[in-house]
């Protein structure tokens, strides 16, 4: 989700609208550089999971709105997405920061007349194959051992999904990602709009013969970050709704559709005065919700307690664990951050 971001008219080579271009000039007086990040302890468990003294690394800066960070476990490189740039960035320890991408979420020859036309969350699957949400082309895809991409889901029941924007992977193959519109130009007043809902879907083992999409949760504004509980039997989906910024939970049955939707956490009251809103999710090894949130990433215990946050200036849009596990990677408006954590991320 783009909450502030500077276009880049010339480097994307897109078409802004007047009213875009406006608002752009406005978030240029304040610049493109985001402040470090400070640490606030609710509870006294976040000293285990943010060590005192912990520093945050810049490690790049003066992007548009960075996005879906992911860590190549083979190579050892992390990606992330910068929708409006609509393009994929890669930074490793040896080489910097590369584009990787471009396009990455849009390939249409005619201009995009909206802000966010690029890739938004990135995974890998078991095979080590990338995975991404495409905010122009409105599809989920796959980039195969060739390099050619090909479409995982971009219809439902024969209308065209808003706009993908993350996604998970079970350790069963299967595949989860949410689809609220704001790759679309007018997001929920858009005339392209096909779908009266914003969805949580489900691609039963893409690339299987019995792989099927199905719709598992309907009732959201504005599903958006997602993520499963280590032992996958609960679903976490943030809802970046101002009117209703909350974290839901989800109880995953056996045949991979879920039920027993409840709030996890309430930030509502949080998004006045804050930047950002739910946003990206990840959970480390112990279960331990780590969430773009209003005011930065907030930290979770299972239970639902909030035991502090790292807090930006800046809206935080994702993050994820690289490294050996232990490292959290920060996309957090124009730039990039890393720290090393007390834990590992689940599955690590």
């Amino acid at each position: 989700m783009v909450l502030c971001y500077l276009w880049i008219v010339m480097k994307t080579k897109l078409f802004l609208p007047a009213a875009a271009l406006a608002t752009v000039s406005l978030l240029a007086q304040h610049g493109a550089v985001s402040p470090p990040p400070t640490f606030h302890k609710v509870d006294p468990r976040f000293d285990k999971l943010i060590p005192p003294g912990t520093v945050a690394e810049k490690l790049d800066d003066g992007h548009v709105w960075s996005e879906g960070p992911v860590w190549n476990k083979k190579e050892g490189y992390l990606l992330w997405s910068d929708i409006p740039k609509n393009s994929i960035f890669k930074w490793s320890p040896k080489d910097g920061v590369s584009l990787f991408m471009n396009p990455s979420g849009y390939t249409g020859t005619a201009p995009f007349t909206g802000p966010e036309p690029g890739s938004n969350g990135l995974t890998y699957d078991a095979k080590g194959r990338l995975t991404l949400c495409e905010h122009g082309d409105r599809r989920v895809s796959r980039v195969e051992a060739n390099g050619k991409k090909i479409t995982l889901a971009d219809k439902y029941e024969g209308k065209r999904l808003n706009s993908p924007n993350d996604l998970c992977y079970r350790k069963n193959g299967d595949l989860y990602f949410t689809d609220p519109p704001y790759g679309l130009p007018k997001r929920w007043d858009d005339p392209a709009k096909e779908l009266p809902f914003q969805g949580v879907y489900r691609i039963a083992k893409p690339g299987s013969k019995d792989s099927k999409l199905t719709l598992i949760i309907k009732d959201l504004k504005a599903p958006n970050g997602i993520a499963f509980s280590p032992d996958e039997k609960i679903l976490y989906i943030s809802v970046s709704d101002p009117q209703n910024a909350v974290w839901m939970a989800y109880n995953v049955k056996s045949d991979g559709t879920v039920d027993g939707g409840r709030v996890f956490f309430d930030s509502t009251p949080w998004v006045k005065g804050h930047t950002g809103s739910p946003d990206g999710i990840k959970v480390d090894k112990d279960g331990n919700l780590w969430a773009a949130c209003p005011g930065g990433i907030c930290l979770f215990a299972p239970d639902g307690t909030h035991l502090g946050t790292i807090e930006f200036k800046a809206a935080s849009a994702n993050l994820n664990w690289g490294g050996d596990g232990s490292w959290l990677y920060i996309a957090s408006s124009s730039a990039l951050y890393r720290l090393k954590t007390g834990t590992k991320g689940a599955g690590w």
